[in-house]
């Protein structure tokens, strides 16, 4: 539909359960490229109470996670409508990318916390939620998503590098588009410095005060999944089982921790790109802001990092998740098989009329 702008609300939770990103956001497509604009964003930190219902969601029994899946739904059209009191805007919809519950693709199970129903019944909006579970059901990973809007909002990037709870990266191939998880980041950082009363490492400046500890870096290198090919993908399952194990078991102080976590961080990140003509790597996500990361990425990486305005650095899964239910309000691909690994690319996510 080109020509046409439509406005759309994007919702992303992130593992890190720093609260829930809002963006309001413009998609135009003019001679076969898409536009767009960012109108309205914000991060609504969540309270000790919701981050405990959603850190204890997994273990939950089946009656009561249902009665969280229809009560997050509920928040989020609450946060919605707050959010939009003061714009005369009305957005054509809202995608919700929910708060991930279950992500085990191998076993054919996702969740993402946050009914879509309750959400749409909030808000009076057409809703899409659950962009995964179709993708995983043609046998793909249910993830990245966001390499769709790698390729058409972002055209001008080599290697488009997220740093949230984990990194993942996407790029083009001769075989088509290609993304997928490549370590854990912030969720690992906080795991670490938890103990201290601390919520993160802020700047990485206990990081850049430890040293290398080669027994522990050579546990967390050695992790299997940094020998599987693409597609892939990583859970807290995941991290659960075998990154904090390594952790858990070094000697090493909280500061020789996070300095080891950032130089595995830095080498999983920097092996994955490949040095030839000069090209750009667009960074985004909380990551960006931990100023002794950055310098490593800078150090080891064979290419131009480019850290965007502070809305893209901040807020662009929540804005691609908004171009994603775009997209799939017309019916069109927003999911790659060539990403997933899914016998073919699909128009994901269901659809919630607010009639």
């Amino acid at each position: 539909m080109e020509n046409k702008k439509t406005y759309a609300v994007g919702l992303m939770s992130g593992t890190s359960l720093d609260g829930l990103d809002l963006v309001l956001a413009s998609f135009q497509e003019t001679n076969g490229r898409w536009h767009f604009s960012i109108l309205k964003a914000e991060t609504r930190p969540y309270s000790a109470a919701w981050k405990q219902d959603l850190t204890a969601a997994p273990k939950l029994p089946g009656e009561t996670l249902i009665a969280l899946h229809k009560s997050y739904g509920k928040y989020l059209g609450e946060q919605v409508n707050d959010f939009l009191k003061d714009t005369d805007l009305r957005p054509s919809l809202v995608a919700s990318h929910g708060h991930t519950v279950f992500h085990q693709p191998v076993a054919g199970m996702v969740f993402q916390l946050g009914d879509g129903n309750v959400l749409a019944a909030e808000t009076g909006l057409p809703v899409i939620f659950d962009f995964r579970s179709l993708d995983v059901a043609l046998g793909g990973q249910g993830a990245p998503l966001v390499p769709v809007g790698d390729r058409l909002l972002f055209p001008e990037y080599a290697y488009c590098l997220n740093l949230g709870g984990f990194a993942n990266i996407s790029y083009e191939t001769d075989h088509g588009r290609i993304a997928f998880d490549l370590c854990p980041v912030n969720l690992v950082q906080s795991y670490v410095v938890r103990p201290t009363g601390k919520e993160y490492d802020k700047d990485g400046e206990n990081g850049r005060k430890g040293s290398v500890d080669p027994v522990l870096l050579k546990c967390l290198d050695s992790l299997d999944y940094y020998r599987l090919p693409p597609p892939k993908s990583l859970g807290r399952e995941w991290l659960e089982s075998h990154f904090y194990p390594c952790l858990d078991r070094s000697s090493a102080s909280t500061d020789d921790k996070l300095r080891t976590v950032y130089e595995h961080i830095s080498t999983q990140i920097c092996r994955t790109i490949q040095p030839g003509q000069p090209s750009k790597m667009l960074v985004t996500g909380g990551g960006t802001h931990n100023i002794f990361l950055m310098k490593l990425l800078n150090n080891k990486c064979p290419i131009e990092i480019v850290i965007p305005d502070e809305k893209i650095a901040d807020y662009k899964e929540a804005l691609i998740f908004a171009f994603l239910g775009v997209l799939r309000m017309e019916n069109r691909i927003n999911c790659l098989a060539s990403v997933t690994g899914a016998r073919k690319d699909s128009s994901s996510g269901l659809v919630v009329s607010a009639n």
